[in-house]
Parts: C-alpha cells; structure tokens; sequence
C-alpha cells in the first residue's frame, strides 16, 4: 500500500471517529489488506481485570486482522472520562509520544496499513504544548476527517480543514457520519461539504448500520490509501 498509516481525525467528541475507523479497517481486510487500529490516547477507560480498557480502543482490537495485545493497540489509558490532559494530570501522569511511537513502530512492522484514531477534535490537549495533531504532524500522518452529519457540521468541519492545513498535514478526504438520524437537509449539507472541502468525500455511513456491514461505503478510501485515483 502506498499509504502504511492514517490518522482519523473528528469535527468533535462523539460524532464516529472509531465507527469510521473501524469500517475503515474491515474495508481494508475485505480488500485483502492485514490492517490493525490504534488509539494512541484514550481516557474514560474502566478498571477490569486485565487492567484498563478504552470501549473504542477494544472496538479497533476486535476489527483488525490480527490478535494483538491491548497495550499497543492503547498504550495511553486513562480512567477520568476528561479531556486528556485533566485525566493524565489527575493520575499525576505526563503524556508524551515517545511511548505512543514506540507501540506504532511494533504495529507498523507487523500490518500493512495501521489505522490510527484520535481523540476528540483535532486540537484536544495531550499534554502543556502538546496536542492530539501533533501526533498526525509529528509521525506525518494523512488525515481523513470524520465528519459527523449534524447541525453545525459545516463550519465545524470547514474549521478542522483549516486547521490540519495549517499544522502542515495532508488531508486525504473526509468521512459523512449519520449520527443524527433526524438530520433535516442531509443530502444538501453533503453537498455542500462536497463543494467547500479541500478534499474528496471517500464515503458516507448511514445510521445505526454496524462497521462490517457498512465496509463497502467506504471503497473510495481504500483506494485512496491504495494510491489509486478516485
């Protein structure tokens, strides 16, 4: 594949970024790729016994091609359901990327293609100077942008274009999410995000339709990641 590795970014905090990124990984195993997901930083994560562990974070394990362990799939793990660097600062923990790099260097060599999922929007805090696109910027990372189909979607995924622009991180395309299954004007707001966007549309999720059954919407991303034309 001519692209080993894409982050996930999202418009905002619950909109589908690891529906997406879920989806996105049983198309690549469909097409026959061995694809793993990561979630670098997760919080929210509840006590069990095998230690912490992140819904999403055990959504992307269970969607990859392979049986890895958690701890690189979520080498981050926090128990307060807060912005990163409150729920680090709480467990008196600092968040840097070198750990991050390490568990995606292990990923790397063993996946064709590894999907990396971020957390919250595109500029939630790490760490002091530190935020989640920098894990994007900083291992030059693609991007695809999640953007969740609700009021507000517009501005809000117009903005998180400008901002991966201006970090100096190529935007391969963007996902349309059905979150909002009472969503008036669907079809004209995805038009519109269509003509405003700096990048293609790889794909629209319809509502309440589960990642594997909804992997052939997004062929046009893994043709994108294959470094066809779309």
């Amino acid at each position: 594949m001519s692209e080993p590795a894409v982050f996930i970014a999202g418009t905002d905090t619950g909109i589908g970024k690891t529906h997406a990124a879920c989806t996105l990984l049983h198309a690549l195993r469909a097409a026959g790729h061995t694809a793993c997901g990561m979630k670098p930083v997760a919080s929210g994560c509840v006590a069990t016994p095998d230690g912490l562990r992140n819904e999403d974070a055990l959504a992307l394990q269970a969607a990859s091609s392979l049986p890895l362990p958690y701890a690189l799939i979520n080498p981050m793990a926090l128990r307060a359901p807060l912005s990163p660097h409150l729920a680090a600062a709480r467990e008196k923990v600092t968040i840097t990327l070198p750990p991050l790099r390490d568990a995606f260097n292990v990923l790397q060599a063993g996946c064709q293609v590894v999907v990396v999922e971020g957390v919250g929007g595109w500029l939630v805090p790490l760490a002091p100077n530190l935020f989640a696109s920098d894990i994007a910027s900083q291992w030059r990372l693609p991007v695809i942008l999640v953007v969740g189909l609700r009021l507000g979607c517009l501005s809000h995924a117009l903005l998180s274009a400008q901002a991966i622009a201006a970090d100096g991180c190529r935007l391969l395309g963007w996902i349309g999410n059905r979150v909002d299954p009472a969503m008036e004007a669907v079809e004209e707001n995805l038009d519109s995000l269509r003509t405003l966007l700096p990048a293609p549309c790889l794909g629209v999720l319809p509502y309440g339709v589960s990642p594997a059954e909804a992997a052939g919407e997004l062929d046009m991303a893994v043709a994108v990641l294959r470094g066809a034309s779309a």
